[in-house]
């Protein structure tokens, strides 16, 4: 039987960090929210032990760990993620996602925590003829926000390496749907990833949704991506927190890195496709060029997942879509911050 753990997750207010955070405890773990709030809900915090604060603060760490010094680990999602964004404010991102990671590496080594979990991107890939990744294949990071990513998973491959500091880099492919209890789902205003546009048009809240990018090297000359459901994601961040101590043996590496994805590309027509389906009639469509820091993308294989975590994702993309609309319609009808 797996021992019940406490486990902080920074960004534990955020839509992913949220819904592992909700898996952990279902799973017996104790999850310790800390955030800022600066973009994540309150309501999602207080549904669990939870610490208001930057990750660059040492002074709540320490308010942590005077309270429950038996913390295990760390998963760490707090970061800014919107691409467009990462291009046009690149000092904000290098400040956010790296300066204070940093930081609170830092912060945790001196405090004797040796076991992070790394909410890392397949962002940092190349691009492939067959647009296939592996975790050895090439990095080549194309914005703001995807370096940020890789120098972070840089910097714990160094602190393993010089002081012991264990990690799990967690690659996330394209995360969609929302936790299948409905506690928790994606909240942001202004939706910027695929899924979030289309809720939007077909709430009638933007006039149409854009296919941006329609001349990429695909099938169907639409970017392609790996869609996997958030609550398959949060389940294996749960199983590295379970296995955590085997996966060094298992890797021989201290900071093993393994892709999060369903092993099968989707082209955003494929997904528009799939969302009218779930929907039930059509949306009004456009077609644009590229955005600024975007790809023709990637799917995995997802061979490390399988045998060293045990994992495999179990949900579909139209259950993803399905929860997705059905957070969204429930969502806009609550009290919230």
């Amino acid at each position: 039987m797996t021992p019940r753990r406490k486990v902080i997750v920074t960004g534990g207010a955020g839509y992913i960090g949220s819904t592992i955070c909700s898996a952990l405890q279902d799973a017996g773990h104790t999850p310790i929210v800390w955030d800022s709030l600066v973009t994540g809900q309150e309501s999602f915090a207080q549904r669990h032990l939870f610490f208001q604060g930057d990750i660059a603060s040492v002074d709540v760490l320490q308010r942590i760990l005077k309270e429950h010094p038996d913390v295990f680990g760390v998963i760490h999602c707090a970061a800014r993620i919107i691409v467009p964004e990462s291009m046009a404010e690149p000092y904000l991102y290098y400040s956010e996602n790296v300066s204070k990671s940093l930081v609170l590496f830092e912060s945790l080594r001196t405090a004797g925590i040796h076991r992070v979990v790394f909410s890392s991107s397949a962002s940092v890939y190349a691009q492939t003829a067959s647009f296939s990744v592996g975790e050895d294949d090439a990095r080549d990071p194309k914005s703001p926000y995807a370096r940020t990513k890789a120098m972070m998973e840089d910097i714990l491959l160094d602190y393993g390496q010089a002081y012991g500091m264990s990690s799990a880099i967690l690659r996330y492919f394209n995360p969609i749907g929302a936790d299948p209890k409905l506690r928790t789902g994606a909240f942001v205003a202004e939706p910027s990833h695929l899924l979030g546009r289309l809720v939007a048009t077909a709430e009638g809240k933007i006039p149409c949704f854009t296919v941006t990018g329609t001349e990429w090297p695909t099938r169907d000359g639409s970017g392609l991506r790996d869609y996997i459901h958030v609550w398959d994601l949060a389940q294996a961040h749960v199983a590295a927190i379970e296995q955590f101590d085997s996966l060094k043996t298992k890797s021989g590496t201290p900071s093993p890195i393994i892709n999060l994805g369903t092993g099968r590309g989707v082209t955003v027509k494929e997904f528009l496709s799939a969302f009218q389906e779930v929907q039930g009639h059509a949306i009004p469509v456009a077609a644009a060029g590229p955005r600024p820091g975007d790809n023709a993308g990637c799917f995995t294989t997802a061979e490390r997942a399988r045998t060293w975590l045990g994992w495999h994702p179990q949900l579909t993309l139209q259950q993803g879509i399905a929860s997705a609309l059905e957070w969204s319609r429930r969502w806009s009808e609550r009290p919230h911050n």
